[in-house]
């Protein structure tokens, strides 16, 4: 699951164990990426109070699942597999379009944003998230000019960023302490937005 010790969901005591019934899925299922925190509970608080209020708020005016686009696509350039699929997962689930997910994840691996069924706009907004993940001191005004052209608004364009920074945290979180879809039910997610404390997986 991790190369790092963690605290078995039957096993969790206090805060963890009250961590770990707001995060779970079905079966008590909870994932390997919050489980892999469970020897400092207020990291995976931390970490999953960042993730529902990027990713999973009403707040939000972007599609969800095109910030789930931005997601595979930032955690491929990262190599990050185990994000990849998750997403991934929750991809196909929110635009419910197969052939089109599919051709979307084409165009990710090979990493060719232009090649994907995207809207003009969206695809700037995956360059801008290219250049942040591969070569984040390169940004330029001009890369956040060039999304207002494409029709973003400056509260969009703060949520492209913020998704794609998040990404990049939760990839080296995973990279960094070995932790596998092992056991993992894919695709789920804390999809009340309405509720930013809702942290349950579905």
């Amino acid at each position: 699951m991790a190369w790092i010790r963690t605290v078995p969901f039957d096993e969790a005591t206090g805060k963890l164990k009250k961590l770990y019934d707001r995060v779970t899925g079905p079966g008590g299922n909870v994932d390997n990426i919050m489980m892999v925190h469970s020897l400092r509970p207020h990291s995976m608080e931390g970490h999953m109070a960042i993730y529902k209020n990027v990713l999973h708020h009403t707040g939000n005016t972007i599609p969800k699942w095109f910030l789930e686009v931005l997601g595979v696509w930032v955690s491929s350039l990262n190599d990050c597999a185990y994000c990849v699929e998750h997403h991934f997962a929750g991809l196909q689930r929110l635009l419910k379009d197969e052939e089109r997910g599919l051709a979307i994840r084409a165009a990710i691996e090979a990493r060719d944003p232009e090649a994907a069924p995207l809207e003009p706009a969206q695809k700037v907004a995956m360059g801008y998230a290219r250049k942040l993940t591969e070569a984040p001191a390169s940004v330029e005004q001009s890369d956040i000019q060039a999304m207002r052209n494409a029709g973003f608004d400056d509260g969009e364009i703060l949520e492209i960023n913020q998704v794609t920074a998040y990404f990049s945290y939760a990839n080296r979180t995973v990279l960094g302490l070995g932790c596998s879809t092992d056991g993992d039910v894919l695709g789920l997610s804390p999809n009340n937005s309405e509720d930013p404390n809702d942290w349950g997986h579905k």
